[in-house]
């Protein structure tokens, strides 16, 4: 079956009126009913097709995100070509880099310098581009055959179309991984991935009233996870909201307020520092009514994950720790929020204890873009914490060689496009897709991430140094914003340290410290020391040979531009090592 028809179709037959997406217009949130959407996917289909575009053929989409993404995303789908996602903050040479790769014939944009990185590739020979779609007026177009707003190039389609029929092993989209190490490669899913995959999510969850639930998109949809999540609420009959800055996440939690959201950990890590800091400004009494209220959620969080009956004067309770301090917490994230799906690294239990204190289902999971996101993950009760959770409905994981975990399953890719050599080495004689992750299964079933096999790190004294869970560790303090750990090698642990800049800045001013700028700010013995001393608490339970012994504090936040970091924050140690070597060399 055909990804688009299994979400338009159903959908529109069972409520046509509901709403099925929103959008920022101006100032105020617009919405487009089931009837409306599908139009919008059907015309924007029809005029690929009369532009040229067929089945099999590859269209790329190279923006924020919004609702015309997703439209043409489904369009695509639905008459039978390939969607190729494209970072909206990937420079013009990795975006070219995307669509010579896959031989992109069309791609949407959604600003002036996406397109004038495309409008440059329509004059280089050996370039499959034909066709520049751009979703909004406010970008300057070159007035010339290849170039359309997205409005005009649909005005005269038709909103009927026959979807073209697919079959489960039929490729549906490319997604290039963003090269944390080496050269992308685009994965191929396929429909039967994406529709196996959604069904899995619905018997392992059992939702009730799925169709009332709200998201909002505030991660890349180019990303697999964001993606497959939107289209799985889609799938499900939810509504989904996109916003196109993620900065503006604080503003519009408060105005859409939905009951649903992926997200990536250092959100829940900014979150869980941001309110503990919080609490331990106030009075000394503040402070006790904060930790009752925590550790009564916490009692009553245990009980739900084990489906036991709460005694009716532990609800009393929780219901006035709810009063005086969660609903506070909850409101700033909107009030609605119960159920967060959370991937892209591991989250330490601390984080994910919090959460449910205060009544939000952090929801772990585990998963790349070659097994189509999830692998694992949190169930609804029985879960346990300091794990990625339990495999999905016809997911299966072993651990094999150095400890890899290996899958075989529903949402496991096709392959690598093109480049059969580099599928044929993630995959073993027997089939099972290698996932370059170290890990354990637990008595329970649970999967524990040990970490990246490339990223274990081996000291010269022979100690084994897994860096993922120290920065996880180290990250849950709202004074570090990044931090990346050198050991291979190394006769102790070093950290370079990007500062929360935010929270350093109300530092200074409380503290009246001098300041001209950060590169001066960071190199100031008391601030040095500020650092020492909130290392040392927060490592205190870490083995000695796993300890920060030395770091540096970074001036500037590592950035996506500059290559040090992925569009989903994921930063590429090997270009941070290789940048900063002489500033490593110094510590030792």
């Amino acid at each position: 079956m055909n990804l688009a028809e299994a979400i338009i179709h159903k959908n529109i037959e069972k409520h046509p009126l509901k709403s099925a997406i929103g959008f920022k217009k101006k100032e105020g949130w617009k919405e487009l009913s089931w009837k409306k959407f599908g139009d919008m996917v059907f015309k924007t289909a029809n005029a690929l097709r009369d532009s040229g575009i067929q089945e099999h053929d590859n269209v790329a989409i190279y923006s924020d995100n919004s609702s015309e993404w997703m439209i043409f995303d489904l369009a695509a789908m639905a008459i039978g070509a390939v969607t190729v996602p494209i970072y909206s903050t990937n420079n013009a040479e990795q975006a070219e880099y995307i669509i010579n790769d896959s031989k992109a014939k069309a791609v949407l944009v959604g600003n002036q310098a996406q397109y004038d990185a495309c409008f440059e590739l329509l004059n280089k020979e050996e370039n499959s581009l034909q066709t520049i779609i751009i979703s909004k007026k406010a970008v300057w177009i070159k007035k010339e055959f290849s170039s359309f707003y997205l409005e005009d190039f649909i005005a005269k389609a038709s909103p009927e179309l026959e979807i073209c029929k697919k079959e489960y092993e039929d490729t549906a989209t490319l997604i290039y991984t963003s090269g944390t190490t080496g050269t992308p490669k685009g994965v191929m899913l396929t429909h039967g991935n994406f529709i196996k995959a959604f069904d899995a999510h619905f018997e392992f969850f059992t939702f009730k009233n799925f169709e009332e639930e709200l998201s909002l998109a505030f991660l890349p949809l180019s990303h697999v996870f964001e993606r497959s999540w939107s289209l799985l609420c889609l799938y499900g009959g939810a509504r989904v909201y996109f916003l196109e800055d993620p900065k503006n996440i604080a503003k519009a939690l408060e105005e859409v307020k939905p009951t649903m959201m992926c997200a990536v950990p250092r959100f829940f890590q900014k979150v869980y520092a941001g309110v503990l800091d919080k609490a331990q400004e106030g009075s000394s009494l503040k402070k006790k009514i904060f930790d009752w209220a925590l550790r009564t959620g916490w009692e009553t969080a245990e009980l739900r994950r084990n489906e036991k009956q709460i005694p009716f004067g532990l609800k009393f309770k929780e219901s006035i720790a709810d009063r005086l301090v969660f609903s506070k917490i909850k409101e700033r994230m909107g009030g609605r929020l119960w159920f967060l799906p959370c991937g892209g690294a591991s989250l330490s239990s601390e984080v994910t204890r919090f959460f449910e204190s205060v009544g939000i289902h952090v929801t772990v999971g585990y998963g790349l873009t070659e097994t189509t996101a999830t692998l694992t993950l949190f169930p609804l009760t029985h879960f346990e914490h300091g794990t990625s959770g339990k495999p999905l409905p016809g997911v299966e994981l072993r651990i094999g060689e150095s400890d890899e975990i290996q899958a075989r399953g529903n949402g496991i890719m096709k392959g690598y496009y093109n480049k059969p050599e580099e599928t044929q080495k993630v995959f073993t004689e027997d089939g099972w897709f290698k996932t370059g992750d170290a890990g354990k299964i637990d008595e329970k079933g649970n999967l524990i991430i040990t970490d990246r096999i490339k990223d274990l790190m081996k000291t010269s004294n022979g100690k084994y140094i897994a860096p993922q869970q120290i920065e996880n560790l180290l990250t849950n303090n709202n004074y570090i914003q990044q931090i990346v750990l050198i050991a291979e090698g190394r006769q102790f642990v070093s950290a370079l340290i990007v500062p929360n800049f935010e929270f350093l800045e109300d530092y200074r001013k409380k503290n009246n410290v001098p300041f001209t700028n950060w590169e001066e700010f960071v190199r100031k013995e008391e601030i040095i020391h500020l650092y020492k001393d909130k290392i040392n608490a927060l490592q205190h339970d870490l083995s000695d040979y796993e300890k920060v012994k030395k770091f540096i504090l970074m001036p500037a936040e590592f950035e996506i531009n500059t290559g040090e970091i992925t569009p989903t924050l994921k930063v590429k140690r090997n270009v941070v090592l290789k940048k900063y070597a002489d500033l490593i060399e110094k510590m030792y």
